[in-house]
């Protein structure tokens, strides 16, 4: 099985419209090696340390779990869930239960 990391980093990065150097700098790699790093995640090359994925999926507004869904449909729903406030997450999970009870 494919790790799932190098399509979901590309799907957020391009949603927010950043190209790789953008993505690194904001994610703070330094400016000379931003490009080339993300390119090198994105093509699976290599894989990003939880701590780097955690400040990618700060500046892609994403979920961290959102990089390791196999599933483009549980993909797209933790995606939208991040967007979510705190109090329509919970009421979005009581609705989730009372269907799967």
């Amino acid at each position: 099985m494919a790790n799932p990391i190098p399509r979901r980093l590309t799907q957020a990065r391009q949603l927010c419209g950043l190209s790789q150097r953008q993505l690194g700098i904001q994610a703070g790699i330094d400016p000379g090696s931003a490009s080339p790093r993300i390119n090198q995640y994105e093509r699976g090359k290599h894989t990003p340390d939880y701590s780097t994925l955690s400040r990618l999926a700060e500046v892609l507004a994403v979920p961290v779990p959102y990089f390791y869904a196999e599933d483009d449909v549980l993909a797209e729903t933790i995606r939208l869930f991040g967007q979510l406030n705190r109090r329509q997450r919970r009421e979005l999970l009581d609705q989730i239960k009372k269907n799967c009870a």
